[in-house]
């Protein structure tokens, strides 16, 4: 073959396997723009792909010229077929490649979409079920005179407090920090979920004492309105200096909300006899129980009060999660398989609520002397 032909062939062959990298690469590119909320880098490995093939075929180059620097015509040709074949498998198998990762990772962002579609599902559900009112079984959420009239019951008080309370007094007045750590979220919401189907139901054994104060936690940060209400909170709050005032400010309460104040106060009121236990003394139960028992309308600091409260219809499968407020955003992308054990969140820009800290630790601290008009709750 006449030395014009042999190279007219190399610079085919150059173009050829250069051009072939270059495709290839942008294909990738192509590829990759696609599968890239997949988390693929497929222009990348093409580009190394097309690397590799120029690097292949300049080594077969170095390596004929150095055994044969005139070889024939035909040895030429038959090299360039051999090198045109291989380059032609490997570009198949990397167009192959290619298109198992777009495949995944079109297959992954679909799953991203039906998982978002389904949860801006039941939010939607949800706030039409709020929008027509809470269903008739509920107990989170409900306005605690519509639950106690529902429940008709002798005793004034949410039945779900007087489970709990039972419960914690029996076997749980000794567990460290109870009503500081806030327990394990499904055991939670299972507890919800069963109070939401039988108001009257038992805490089911196994349940651990810090669960349990969490639920009553749960519960009294779920009322619409503080047992305090939102009427009397400036009231309250002033009075807190003096014990007679103070009983004079809670004797507006509905009786109800008396009622219920004076059970609550008196179980933390046993749990702070345990305090060289559970490390829970009067003061500590008051910063922990506040937030939830007494706040202002409209307070910022309210807004964590959802964090803990679902919903479900079902406690063994797949949980209906009916929020109040808009946390449920932060709640519902957190990892189901970690325990919610941090305090309640509070903005980190507003200092506590002293005045209805020093409160509640004056109820508890000075119980039977403020609640002296209430059947005096009394544990054996």
């Amino acid at each position: 073959m006449p030395p014009e032909v042999s190279s007219q062939w190399r610079e085919k062959a150059s173009g050829f396997f250069s051009s072939s990298g270059v495709r290839l690469k942008q294909a990738g590119q192509s590829a990759g723009s696609i599968a890239k909320n997949a988390g693929g880098n497929v222009a990348d490995a093409a580009g190394k792909f097309g690397s590799l093939v120029k690097n292949r075929w300049a080594l077969m180059q170095q390596s004929r010229e150095q055994q044969n620097p005139v070889a024939s015509g035909e040895s030429i040709q038959e090299r360039f077929r051999y090198a045109a074949t291989s380059t032609g498998a490997l570009l198949k198998k990397g167009i192959t490649e290619t298109k198992e990762k777009v495949a995944v990772g079109k297959l992954k962002v679909e799953e991203a979409a039906k998982k978002t579609a389904d949860k801006s599902k039941n939010i939607l559900n949800n706030i039409e079920r709020w929008q027509k009112g809470v269903a008739s079984t509920d107990v989170f959420g409900v306005p605690i005179e519509v639950l106690v009239q529902q429940q008709q019951s002798t005793r004034p008080v949410p039945q779900i407090l007087v489970r709990c309370a039972e419960n914690l007094i029996i076997s749980g007045l000794n567990s460290e920090n109870l009503f500081k750590t806030e327990g394990d979220r499904k055991v939670i919401r299972q507890l919800i979920a069963l109070y939401n189907q039988d108001w009257n139901g038992s805490i089911p054994e196994g349940v651990s004492p810090i669960d349990v104060a969490a639920l009553v936690k749960c519960y009294l940060a779920s009322l619409p309105e503080p047992l305090t209400t939102f009427a009397l909170y400036h009231e309250i709050r002033n009075a807190r200096s003096s014990i007679s005032e103070l009983r004079d400010s809670l004797k507006k309460l509905p009786n109800v909300n008396f009622m219920t104040l004076e059970f609550v106060t008196a179980l933390l009121l046993q749990v702070s006899r345990k305090s060289l236990l559970n490390k829970m003394d009067a003061h500590s139960l008051s910063v922990e129980l506040a937030p939830v028992i007494m706040r202002q309308q409209g307070d910022p600091r309210a807004d964590f009060y959802s964090h803990f409260y679902y919903t479900s219809k079902d406690p063994s499968g797949t949980m209906d999660q009916t929020l109040n407020h808009n946390s449920w955003v932060d709640y519902l992308d957190e990892d189901e398989d970690t325990d919610a054990s941090s305090q309640i969140p509070l903005d980190d820009d507003l200092p506590p609520d002293y005045g209805a800290i020093e409160v509640i630790q004056c109820l508890i601290e000075h119980h039977n002397a403020v609640f002296t008009d209430a059947n005096e709750t009394i544990w054996r």
